[in-house]
């Protein structure tokens, strides 16, 4: 939706109605103006529970977002959209996706109304060039993203787009996808990748849910996975299939890793680096988050 359709939209809406939305339509409609270059983040966001219990994982990602400048816009890749080709969220109002099954009714009841950007998403498309990239109006804000993000920013005041994970790239391809953003870091864009760096649900030890504990292969493959992130070196994380058996037990499948690809791949000359929330859980998942900049 263009900024004169919007307005013209805006102005049928009962005048009080209107009075609370122009606050939400100067983000929307905003330029996406030159900034300090924004940090980047890869946020381990585990459990759906996270969106509403009192943690030290949430206790993180609220001191992440208090230590971050506020920018004008968020850009999440989470491990919970798939799609065959790249596609961004193009509408003004995204909705929440309470995309899972057995939790409370506490959970499905949260909403985070926090308002899309059509911009950014069309600026993200523009920027792309090796894949297409579709404007999507249907999907929304899957917990991927709404269950962390909440935490961030807790005001929902912050404009959002999601990027989907094309399920056809290559990791190689991920990673250079990611690297064709890099200039939304310059025009005050949050970038987040969401998953775990060790994700597999099958391994779970049920009984150390609320245990810092880790089998000896997600330990062996976490370690390694930091030294790679920690020494700028992403050539043996880019090819997480060729490190053997711990990699392959910490990442059955790509979805929650390839978003940590995303973070990495945005890593400019002097960034700094931090890890944040490093621990695991239920012996086969780590929370591991990391900042790239901005530190």
């Amino acid at each position: 939706m263009d900024r004169k359709h919007f307005l013209k939209v805006l102005a049928s809406l009962p005048l009080a109605a209107a009075a609370m939305d122009l606050k939400s339509l100067a983000r929307i409609t905003a330029p996406l103006t030159p900034t300090e270059r924004m940090p980047v983040l890869f946020l381990g966001h585990g459990s759906p529970m996270n969106a509403i219990e009192e943690n030290e994982f949430v206790a993180g990602f609220r001191q992440a977002g208090a230590s971050l400048p506020k920018p004008h816009a968020i850009l999440c890749v989470s491990a919970h959209w798939e799609t065959r080709g790249t596609q961004v969220t193009a509408m003004p109002h995204p909705r929440t996706i309470h995309d899972f099954g057995g939790f409370p009714k506490a959970l499905f009841d949260v909403q985070y109304p926090a308002p899309g950007s059509p911009e950014l998403a069309e600026e993200t498309q523009r920027l792309v060039k090796s894949t297409p990239v579709a404007l999507d109006h249907a999907w929304g804000l899957d917990h991927g993203a709404w269950s962390v993000v909440k935490h961030l920013y807790p005001e929902a005041d912050v404009p959002i787009i999601q990027m989907s994970l094309d399920r056809g790239l290559s990791p190689e391809r991920h990673y250079a996808l990611a690297q064709e953003l890099s200039a939304l870091r310059d025009k005050g864009v949050l970038i987040i990748g969401s998953g775990n760096m060790v994700h597999n649900l099958g391994m779970v030890a049920w009984d150390k849910l609320d245990s810092p504990f880790a089998y000896d292969w997600a330990q062996e493959a976490s370690e390694r996975m930091k030294a790679g992130i920690t020494s700028g070196d992403h050539r043996a994380l880019i090819h997480f299939r060729e490190q053997g058996r711990a990699f392959d037990l910490a990442v059955p499948t790509p979805e929650h890793y390839l978003p940590l690809l995303y973070a990495l791949a945005l890593k400019q000359k002097g960034d700094e680096v931090s890890l944040f929330n490093d621990k695991p859980v239920a012996g086969s998942l780590t929370m591991t988050s990391v900042r790239i900049g901005g530190n």
